[in-house]
């Protein structure tokens, strides 16, 4: 059996974590392919050993016959291993060296029987659905395609946002707003949680469509099916207003229009026998400090 295993950043306290993440694959005798820079922190800034067979340094060199991807850190760190990965045919684990983490949900007291999990076959395999997004009038990025959400913004020093929204080409609202999320399922923990958008189970086949700070308080968040496709035109002032896929953000011209749908393809993801969504919301948003829970 053959493993990835990407990673960007961790810090020290993390260290004993992977030493005993590794040292369970060097003693089922898992062939690993590291990523180089993951490699490289881990030996001279962390000052420790790690396990590998091989490396890889970008989707271009990794190898498609790697059973499952290990990404270390924390859901931003998922989110790049999808973007320097790029194959969707292999199920990506997040072992969280984060915070929050509902992607990287395999945290360090579970470790262990984690991995004797995985190594059984006792999982089920969860697709998640991806975002693809066109720009008119400009050349499309490397790697159009988002897993959490897609969101457009204001600059730092513009004033609101005019965003007139169209779903399978019928009106559905101009947002005066400093912004406009359309997130997954998977992206409705992320972002659109936190500015009052509601939360959907991975498996739904829905997108969410949530305003930033929307000047008109009766504008709430809306589902969709996902097999719609969004258009947004945004007005402003100035010149420009900000794009976001997950964790990249960059300038775009007003007179650019965005058109949203799913991808054609989905990512999967593991989930465990004991880290059910319902579980994993309770346990990560804490509603299960509630005391009459204790019971149930």
């Amino acid at each position: 059996m053959k493993v990835a295993v990407f990673g960007t950043l961790v810090s020290d306290d993390f260290v004993p974590v992977l030493q005993e993440f590794f040292a369970f694959l060097r003693t089922k005798n898992i062939e690993v392919q590291l990523y180089k820079p993951f490699y490289s922190h881990v030996v001279e800034e962390l000052n420790s050993s790690t396990y590998y067979t091989s490396f890889f340094h970008s989707y271009s060199d990794f190898d498609p016959d790697n059973d499952f991807i290990f990404s270390v850190g924390g859901d931003g760190t998922f989110l790049q291993s999808v973007l320097n990965i790029r194959n969707f045919d292999i199920p990506v684990i997040g072992l969280n060296g984060g915070r929050l983490g509902f992607l990287a949900d395999i945290s360090e007291d579970q470790v262990h029987n984690a991995l004797e999990s995985i190594f059984s076959k006792n999982y089920k395999i969860v697709e998640r659905s991806m975002l693809e997004i066109e720009f008119s009038n400009q050349e499309n990025l490397d790697f159009n395609y988002a897993l959490n959400e897609m969101t457009v913004l204001k600059t730092d020093n513009s004033s609101m946002l005019n965003v007139t929204a169209r779903v399978n080409s019928e009106f559905l609202n101009n947002y005066w707003a400093d912004g406009l999320i359309i997130a997954t399922p998977t992206g409705s923990t992320a972002y659109s949680l936190s500015v009052g958008g509601p939360i959907l189970t991975p498996n739904s086949a829905n997108f969410v469509i949530t305003p930033l700070a929307p000047h008109n308080l009766t504008i709430r968040p809306i589902v969709v099916p996902d097999t719609s496709e969004i258009e947004l035109t945004v007005e402003g002032r100035g010149t420009n207003y900000l794009t976001s896929l997950d964790s990249r953000s960059f300038a775009v011209e007003f007179s650019t229009k965005i058109k949203v749908k799913k991808a054609g393809f989905k990512l999967k993801t593991l989930q465990l026998p004991e880290q059910p969504f319902f579980n994993t919301l309770r346990n990560k948003l804490m509603w299960g400090m509630d005391r009459r829970n204790y019971n149930s």
